[in-house]
């Protein structure tokens, strides 16, 4: 499950930890956009959920300088001992750019660079020397992790599916539909043994169709927009069904955008329905490849109108067990 969840102040955030791991859930994983940073949910999770595996999806490589993304890894590792797992990737312009003041050059070389740079520090190792996008000096970590955390990367696009495949330990993807994962795998090309392939998958559990694909189309036009996004999912062959929503959206027209999206297209990349509907459409990404399939909770009715008890229900029958 990604957290932390809406709706729960962070400090609130036990009684939710405790109910993914009655309901079966294995994983924690953050994302870092303009809410909570990638690593206070884990830390809060390492102490009140031991039980819980955590992972960042992802931490981007241009809004922390590199020795700091090191030390809040090996510090998160150091506080849930082989049960982190480090999930780095490029974010975007907006994030990079407009909300953080840095500069967004180069992204595969800098997410390449990073991902060396971490390899070596987590492992205790002094760093000194230039990359093709930074140069670090005599960087040492005080506390190195007894045990580094894997290294996964964010990958859309041939090049950076190669480059996970390659060197890091897994590979988180991202706004895709079930029936795309056979060729972002295939893509990857031979992978070493433990390799693992995580999917956020965007979850939203209502009966109410029409809820979830307004909210859906807001999600598809805020992200599929992107440029990074776009591209993406032209790979993937929806160039033609998504060109009347690039162009609506270059224009300025953000309403004609939205329902420039067809049913089809909503419905495969953000799953509704009742929760053992949405459970269904999250087996079909396990049997396509996805050994770690992350939930991201969207908001219904039911769970505005029903508040935490209505949330911590869901959270139990989407896991396949029952509230307690």
């Amino acid at each position: 499950m990604t957290v932390p969840l809406g709706g729960i102040p962070l400090a609130d955030h036990a009684a939710v930890y405790r109910a993914l791991d009655q309901a079966g859930f294995t994983d924690a994983w953050s994302s870092e956009v303009a809410g909570a940073d990638a690593f206070t949910p884990l830390a809060l999770a390492a102490a009140w959920a031991p039980q819980l595996r955590l992972g960042t999806a992802v931490a981007p490589v241009f809004t922390r300088g590199p020795g700091l993304l090191a030390m809040s890894a090996a510090a998160l590792a150091e506080t849930a001992p082989d049960r982190f797992a480090l999930g780095i990737g490029t974010s975007s312009p907006v994030i990079v750019r407009d909300w953080n003041a840095g500069e967004f050059n180069e992204p595969y070389r800098r997410t390449r660079d990073v991902l060396r740079f971490l390899r070596a520090a987590l492992a205790g190792e002094t760093v000194d020397g230039a990359y093709d996008t930074f140069a670090v000096r005599r960087f040492t970590l005080e506390r190195p992790p007894a045990v580094p955390p894997p290294l996964l990367l964010a990958a859309l696009r041939p090049g950076m599916l190669r480059l996970a495949a390659a060197e890091a330990d897994g590979v988180i993807l991202n706004w895709l539909a079930a029936t795309d994962v056979p060729q972002a795998l295939g893509t990857l090309g031979p992978r070493h043994a433990g390799f693992e392939t995580v999917a956020r998958i965007f979850v939203c559990p209502t009966a109410d169709a029409a809820h979830a694909r307004a909210l859906g189309r807001r999600l598809i036009t805020s992200y599929l927009t992107v440029p990074a996004y776009a591209e993406f999912h032209r790979w993937l062959g929806r160039a033609e069904v998504l060109a009347p929503m690039w162009t609506a959206w270059a224009a300025g027209d953000r309403r004609g955008a939205g329902a420039s999206v067809p049913n089809e297209v909503v419905d495969a990349l953000v799953l509704h329905g009742t929760v053992e509907e949405c459970r269904a459409q999250v087996q079909r990404y396990v049997a396509a490849g996805v050994d770690t399939p992350v939930l991201a909770l969207l908001p219904t009715p039911e769970l505005a109108a029903g508040g935490a008890a209505v949330l911590l229900d869901v959270i139990a029958r989407l896991g396949g067990g029952e509230s307690r």
